[in-house]
Protein backbone atom coordinates (compact mmCIF):
# COMPACT_ATOMS: atom_id res chain seq x y z
CA UNK A 1 0.00 0.00 0.00
CA UNK A 2 1.72 3.28 -0.92
CA UNK A 3 2.37 6.17 2.02
CA UNK A 4 -0.35 8.05 0.67
CA UNK A 5 -3.02 6.08 1.33
CA UNK A 6 -1.49 4.45 4.53
CA UNK A 7 -1.49 8.88 5.60
CA UNK A 8 -5.33 9.07 5.03
CA UNK A 9 -6.16 6.16 6.61
CA UNK A 10 -4.48 6.80 9.43
CA UNK A 11 -5.55 10.70 9.96
CA UNK A 12 -9.31 9.28 9.38
CA UNK A 13 -8.29 6.94 12.28
CA UNK A 14 -6.91 10.03 13.94
CA UNK A 15 -10.44 12.22 13.65
CA UNK A 16 -12.28 9.07 13.92
CA UNK A 17 -10.90 8.51 17.50
CA UNK A 18 -11.28 12.58 18.42
CA UNK A 19 -15.07 11.69 17.92
CA UNK A 20 -15.14 8.71 20.12
CA UNK A 21 -14.69 11.40 22.72
CA UNK A 22 -12.54 8.97 25.15
CA UNK A 23 -11.51 9.99 28.88
CA UNK A 24 -7.90 11.17 28.36
CA UNK A 25 -4.84 8.92 29.67
CA UNK A 26 -7.39 5.82 29.82
CA UNK A 27 -6.95 2.50 28.07
CA UNK A 28 -10.32 1.58 26.43
CA UNK A 29 -11.40 -1.85 24.57
CA UNK A 30 -12.49 -0.88 20.98
CA UNK A 31 -14.06 -2.46 17.85
CA UNK A 32 -12.55 -1.57 14.35
CA UNK A 33 -15.00 -2.58 12.00
CA UNK A 34 -13.99 -3.62 8.49
CA UNK A 35 -9.91 -3.54 9.93
CA UNK A 36 -8.61 -4.39 6.89
CA UNK A 37 -4.61 -4.98 7.30
CA UNK A 38 -4.81 -3.10 10.51
CA UNK A 39 -4.25 0.39 9.74
CA UNK A 40 -6.57 1.96 11.84
CA UNK A 41 -5.83 -0.28 14.50
CA UNK A 42 -1.63 0.36 14.51
CA UNK A 43 -3.17 4.03 15.54
CA UNK A 44 -5.70 2.56 18.31
CA UNK A 45 -2.18 0.90 19.74
CA UNK A 46 -0.13 4.14 19.53
CA UNK A 47 -2.63 6.00 21.60
CA UNK A 48 -2.57 2.82 23.96
CA UNK A 49 -5.91 1.31 22.99
CA UNK A 50 -6.66 -2.40 23.22
CA UNK A 51 -8.62 -3.28 20.14
CA UNK A 52 -10.42 -6.13 18.46
CA UNK A 53 -10.92 -5.86 14.20
CA UNK A 54 -13.42 -7.49 12.09
CA UNK A 55 -13.41 -7.97 8.70
CA UNK A 56 -15.10 -10.25 5.55
CA UNK A 57 -11.55 -10.64 3.55
CA UNK A 58 -9.49 -13.19 5.15
CA UNK A 59 -6.75 -11.73 2.23
CA UNK A 60 -6.87 -8.70 4.42
CA UNK A 61 -6.78 -9.93 8.04
CA UNK A 62 -3.64 -12.41 6.74
CA UNK A 63 -1.69 -9.08 5.68
CA UNK A 64 -2.77 -8.02 9.28
CA UNK A 65 -1.03 -10.85 11.09
CA UNK A 66 2.04 -10.58 8.91
CA UNK A 67 2.12 -7.19 9.71
CA UNK A 68 1.67 -8.34 13.26
CA UNK A 69 -0.74 -6.43 14.54
CA UNK A 70 -1.28 -5.71 18.51
CA UNK A 71 -5.62 -6.23 18.02
CA UNK A 72 -7.40 -9.18 18.19
CA UNK A 73 -8.72 -10.42 14.93
CA UNK A 74 -11.86 -12.02 13.78
CA UNK A 75 -13.44 -12.94 10.33
CA UNK A 76 -16.97 -11.86 9.81
CA UNK A 77 -19.65 -10.24 7.58
CA UNK A 78 -20.76 -7.10 9.65
CA UNK A 79 -23.87 -7.74 7.79
CA UNK A 80 -24.65 -11.17 10.03
CA UNK A 81 -24.42 -9.13 12.89
CA UNK A 82 -21.05 -8.74 15.46
CA UNK A 83 -21.23 -11.55 17.79
CA UNK A 84 -20.05 -9.83 21.25
CA UNK A 85 -21.25 -9.66 24.51
CA UNK A 86 -23.32 -6.88 25.47
CA UNK A 87 -21.16 -3.81 27.05
CA UNK A 88 -17.98 -5.51 25.73
CA UNK A 89 -16.85 -2.58 24.10
CA UNK A 90 -15.80 1.55 25.31
CA UNK A 91 -16.37 2.56 21.94
CA UNK A 92 -16.64 1.53 17.89
CA UNK A 93 -14.81 3.18 14.75
CA UNK A 94 -14.99 2.17 11.61
CA UNK A 95 -12.89 3.48 8.12
CA UNK A 96 -14.46 3.15 4.55
CA UNK A 97 -16.67 -0.03 5.19
CA UNK A 98 -20.01 0.65 5.82
CA UNK A 99 -21.14 1.91 2.69
CA UNK A 100 -20.77 -1.54 1.33
CA UNK A 101 -23.80 -3.11 3.42
CA UNK A 102 -25.94 -0.80 1.30
CA UNK A 103 -25.03 -3.09 -1.68
CA UNK A 104 -27.25 -6.03 -2.36
CA UNK A 105 -23.99 -8.72 -3.26
CA UNK A 106 -26.47 -11.50 -3.60
CA UNK A 107 -30.12 -12.22 -4.26
CA UNK A 108 -30.49 -12.60 -0.29
CA UNK A 109 -29.20 -9.38 0.56
CA UNK A 110 -31.22 -7.24 2.05
CA UNK A 111 -29.24 -3.70 2.87
CA UNK A 112 -32.20 -2.66 5.51
CA UNK A 113 -32.31 -5.75 6.90
CA UNK A 114 -28.24 -5.88 7.13
CA UNK A 115 -27.78 -2.16 8.64
CA UNK A 116 -30.52 -3.28 11.36
CA UNK A 117 -28.90 -6.19 12.11
CA UNK A 118 -25.55 -4.68 12.29
CA UNK A 119 -26.71 -1.71 14.09
CA UNK A 120 -28.95 -3.55 16.66
CA UNK A 121 -26.03 -6.11 17.05
CA UNK A 122 -23.42 -3.30 17.52
CA UNK A 123 -25.77 -1.21 20.20
CA UNK A 124 -25.54 -4.09 22.39
CA UNK A 125 -22.25 -4.61 22.48
CA UNK A 126 -20.89 -1.38 23.00
CA UNK A 127 -21.21 0.15 26.94
CA UNK A 128 -23.95 2.61 27.43
CA UNK A 129 -22.36 5.77 27.22
CA UNK A 130 -20.11 4.71 24.39
CA UNK A 131 -19.99 6.14 20.85
CA UNK A 132 -19.09 4.56 17.36
CA UNK A 133 -18.06 6.40 14.64
CA UNK A 134 -18.01 5.51 11.12
CA UNK A 135 -16.02 7.60 7.99
CA UNK A 136 -17.61 6.29 4.70
CA UNK A 137 -18.22 7.08 1.20
CA UNK A 138 -21.65 7.52 0.77
CA UNK A 139 -22.96 7.29 -3.03
CA UNK A 140 -25.85 9.57 -2.50
CA UNK A 141 -28.84 11.13 -0.07
CA UNK A 142 -30.60 8.35 -0.01
CA UNK A 143 -27.57 5.58 1.07
CA UNK A 144 -27.17 8.41 3.83
CA UNK A 145 -31.02 8.22 5.16
CA UNK A 146 -30.79 4.42 4.62
CA UNK A 147 -28.06 4.44 7.49
CA UNK A 148 -29.25 6.53 9.71
CA UNK A 149 -32.38 5.57 9.58
CA UNK A 150 -31.71 1.48 10.64
CA UNK A 151 -29.23 3.16 13.13
CA UNK A 152 -31.54 5.31 14.77
CA UNK A 153 -34.13 1.95 14.74
CA UNK A 154 -31.63 0.15 16.46
CA UNK A 155 -31.49 2.89 19.59
CA UNK A 156 -28.88 4.81 18.85
CA UNK A 157 -29.13 8.88 18.83
CA UNK A 158 -26.77 11.17 17.08
CA UNK A 159 -26.11 12.09 13.42
CA UNK A 160 -23.65 13.25 10.83
CA UNK A 161 -20.84 15.29 10.95
CA UNK A 162 -19.21 16.54 7.58
CA UNK A 163 -15.51 17.72 7.48
CA UNK A 164 -14.94 20.40 5.04
CA UNK A 165 -18.39 20.82 3.86
CA UNK A 166 -16.99 23.24 1.06
CA UNK A 167 -13.92 20.98 -0.36
CA UNK A 168 -14.78 18.38 -2.81
CA UNK A 169 -11.51 16.42 -2.51
CA UNK A 170 -10.81 17.06 1.28
CA UNK A 171 -15.16 16.78 2.47
CA UNK A 172 -15.37 13.39 4.32
CA UNK A 173 -18.43 11.96 6.21
CA UNK A 174 -18.79 10.34 9.76
CA UNK A 175 -21.27 8.90 10.80
CA UNK A 176 -20.90 9.87 15.28
CA UNK A 177 -23.91 7.53 17.29
CA UNK A 178 -24.41 7.91 20.60
CA UNK A 179 -25.50 4.47 22.83
CA UNK A 180 -27.58 4.90 25.34
CA UNK A 181 -26.76 8.08 26.66
CA UNK A 182 -27.78 11.35 24.10
CA UNK A 183 -24.66 13.39 23.42
CA UNK A 184 -24.29 16.82 21.81
CA UNK A 185 -23.11 16.04 18.16
CA UNK A 186 -19.45 17.50 17.00
CA UNK A 187 -19.49 20.48 14.63
CA UNK A 188 -17.08 19.51 11.24
CA UNK A 189 -13.81 20.57 10.84
CA UNK A 190 -14.11 23.87 8.61
CA UNK A 191 -17.57 24.43 9.10
CA UNK A 192 -17.37 27.79 10.59
CA UNK A 193 -16.71 28.84 7.17
CA UNK A 194 -19.28 26.78 5.18
CA UNK A 195 -21.19 28.33 2.94
CA UNK A 196 -25.53 27.86 3.96
CA UNK A 197 -25.78 26.83 0.24
CA UNK A 198 -23.94 23.89 0.81
CA UNK A 199 -25.93 20.65 1.83
CA UNK A 200 -25.08 19.77 5.22
CA UNK A 201 -25.91 16.00 5.89
CA UNK A 202 -26.06 16.90 9.37
CA UNK A 203 -29.76 17.19 9.56
CA UNK A 204 -30.48 13.14 8.87
CA UNK A 205 -30.64 12.31 12.38
CA UNK A 206 -32.82 15.03 13.51
CA UNK A 207 -35.76 14.38 11.45
CA UNK A 208 -37.16 11.53 12.90
CA UNK A 209 -37.62 14.02 16.15
CA UNK A 210 -39.02 17.01 14.18
CA UNK A 211 -43.06 16.29 14.70
CA UNK A 212 -41.83 15.68 18.67
CA UNK A 213 -40.66 19.17 18.78
CA UNK A 214 -43.64 20.97 17.54
CA UNK A 215 -45.88 21.20 20.47
CA UNK A 216 -49.27 21.92 19.80
CA UNK A 217 -49.00 21.51 15.57
CA UNK A 218 -50.01 18.22 14.90
CA UNK A 219 -49.08 17.58 11.40
CA UNK A 220 -48.93 13.69 11.31
CA UNK A 221 -52.06 12.10 8.99
CA UNK A 222 -51.92 15.26 6.79
CA UNK A 223 -51.35 14.77 3.38
CA UNK A 224 -47.56 15.85 3.18
CA UNK A 225 -46.85 13.89 6.10
CA UNK A 226 -47.59 10.76 4.58
CA UNK A 227 -46.03 11.66 1.24
CA UNK A 228 -43.13 12.11 2.87
CA UNK A 229 -43.28 8.46 5.36
CA UNK A 230 -44.20 6.71 2.40
CA UNK A 231 -41.04 8.02 0.14
CA UNK A 232 -39.00 7.55 3.05
CA UNK A 233 -40.11 4.04 3.72
CA UNK A 234 -39.56 3.25 -0.39
CA UNK A 235 -35.62 4.73 0.50
CA UNK A 236 -35.53 2.04 2.67
CA UNK A 237 -36.63 -1.13 0.02
CA UNK A 238 -39.97 -1.43 1.39
CA UNK A 239 -43.38 -2.18 0.00
CA UNK A 240 -45.75 0.91 -0.79
CA UNK A 241 -48.73 1.40 -2.65
CA UNK A 242 -48.68 3.95 -5.18
CA UNK A 243 -49.77 7.95 -4.20
CA UNK A 244 -53.36 8.74 -5.80
CA UNK A 245 -55.55 12.05 -5.20
CA UNK A 246 -57.11 10.49 -2.99
CA UNK A 247 -53.80 9.91 -0.33
CA UNK A 248 -53.75 11.71 2.50
CA UNK A 249 -57.55 12.96 2.08
CA UNK A 250 -60.25 13.09 5.01
CA UNK A 251 -62.58 10.99 5.06
CA UNK A 252 -66.38 11.99 5.66
CA UNK A 253 -67.56 11.28 9.10
CA UNK A 254 -70.16 8.68 9.04
CA UNK A 255 -73.12 8.33 10.88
Amino acid sequence: MCSRMIEIQTQMSERAVELLNLPEGQPCYLLDVGCGSGLSGDYLSEEGHYWVGVDISSAMLDVALDREVEGDLLLGDMGHGMPFRPGTFDGCISISALQWLCNADKRSHSPPKRLHSFFSTLYSSLSRGARAVFQLYPENSEQLELITTQAMRAGFSGGMVVDYPNSSKAKKFFLCLFAGVAGVLPKGLGSETSDRTVPNQVQYSGQRCRFKNMKGKSLKKGRDWILEKKERRRRQGREVRADTKYTGRQRRPHF
